[in-house]
């Protein structure tokens, strides 16, 4: 009993000890001083909105093709017994030239017969002609009684002689002209300016009617199917349906040797439906003159080539051009208000791809947008401008552009590229 006694009294004064020291404590705690948080300043880049307006390229991809192509046949049967020196695979042939003769010995011999049949029914017509004018003379000579029927008539008067000797003399006259055709066909020609694909013949060979002699496309025209996606088309001026007028200008380039080259095209047609499969829209660009023969001088484009396209946009107003690394996740972009904050701000994009995005609403003039890349931690964070550049002079790495831009701006802004497989995804 003592015991316990004696752990209920260390208990109370433990206790009571406890309470003494916190109060002591509290009573000689240090002053409570309140300090303003101190906001750490970000340095930041950042491009002034200049609205603009700009023409927007369309990128496309495409192979470049023939305007007109030909598989040339022989239409006689005979040995090839000449061949022009520009008959070889590449060769360049002007219209009208000759590629090659066959044996023209038996047209000839053809063309005269078919001459001879027709003196021979020129003849047999004349006699008859006159063999009628003779009757016709006794005819009137006939006592009016003694004259019969209409059919008897014209037995008299030689008619049906006469129908016979004209229809002799017209189909002798078709075989004359059949054998001047036979005998222009032993010699072949280009139908047009035209380099040589693929050689199916050769000097001394025996060929037949529809044997194929050579293959040959056009050099004055060449074309590049482009596909559009449906999103883009609102971007171009594509020709009108149904006709053919010149719609906007094409830049077809390629690495060659180390080196892009550039050709000029324009869009010439559209070919009026949509593809089931990839919803894309075929522009066709047409060149001209792809292999450069009326410039010696210039780069040729070869049929085959798989180029790039630049499509001409056309104008479009009011327009904010800015580096694609800036926007955010959801279309946003950093802004710096009146006090000098960052805050958040949501924009409008054209619906293009490439190093720039395109800001149709959002956006005023005169507003700071930041280039430096920051995450959300930074609403409202203090900033001071480091740098400061116009956004119709900033390039894509978010630099000053070596030379300024003009009024209207021929902008990159290229469309994914597109193949077969994945158009429009």
């Amino acid at each position: 009993m003592v015991s316990r006694n004696k752990q209920v009294f260390f208990s109370i004064v433990m206790l009571a000890g406890s309470v003494v020291i916190t109060t002591i404590l509290y009573l000689n705690r240090p002053a409570t001083i309140i300090e303003e948080p101190v906001r750490t300043i970000v340095t930041v880049d950042v491009t002034e909105v200049v609205k603009q307006n700009l023409r927007i390229p369309i990128q496309a991809q495409g192979t470049v093709t023939p305007l007109q192509e030909t598989s040339v046949m022989s239409e006689v049967n005979g040995r090839i017994i000449e061949v022009s020196p520009s008959f070889i695979v590449g060769g360049f042939v002007s219209k009208d030239d000759v590629l090659l003769r066959i044996d023209p010995r038996n047209y000839e011999t053809s063309l005269l017969r078919a001459e001879a049949s027709v003196k021979s029914a020129q003849s047999n017509l004349a006699q008859e002609t006159g063999r009628a004018k003779v009757a016709e003379q006794e005819w009137k000579k006939t006592p009016r009684g003694k004259q019969r029927t209409q059919a008897s008539k014209d037995l008299y008067l030689r008619k049906p002689q006469l129908d016979q000797a004209l229809a002799q003399m017209l189909a002798a006259q078709a075989d004359l002209n059949t054998a001047r055709d036979n005998l222009e066909r032993t010699s072949i020609s280009a139908p047009y300016d035209a380099l040589i694909r693929t050689k199916h013949s050769e000097l001394g060979q025996f060929v037949a009617a529809g044997t194929p002699l050579v293959d040959i496309f056009s050099v004055e025209y060449a074309q590049v199917r482009l596909p559009i996606p449906q999103n883009k088309l609102e971007y171009l001026e594509l020709p009108e349906l149904g006709t053919m007028q010149n719609g906007s200008p094409v830049d077809l380039y390629t690495e060659v040797g180390g080196q892009v080259k550039h050709w000029n095209a324009y869009l010439h047609h559209t070919e009026g439906v949509f593809d089931a499969r990839s919803r894309v829209l075929f522009s066709v660009a047409r060149i001209e003159d792809p292999y450069g023969l009326q410039y010696p001088h210039a780069d040729p484009l070869r049929i085959g080539t798989f180029v790039n396209a630049r499509i001409k946009g056309k104008e479009l107003v009011d327009i904010v051009r800015l580096p694609r690394y800036i926007i955010r996740a959801g279309n946003n972009v950093w802004v710096i208000d009146e006090t000098g904050l960052l805050r958040t701000r949501s924009v409008t994009l054209l619906r293009t791809g490439g190093d720039f995005v395109y800001v149709s609403a959002g956006l005023n003039d005169g507003e700071l947008v930041s280039l430096t890349t920051l995450d959300n931690s930074f609403e409202g964070a203090q900033v001071r401008i480091e740098s400061q550049i116009p956004s119709n002079m900033v390039d894509q790495a978010g630099r000053p552009e070596e030379q300024p831009e003009s009024e209207i701006i021929e902008a990159t802004a290229a469309a994914e590229l597109l193949t077969n497989d994945s158009y429009g995804n």
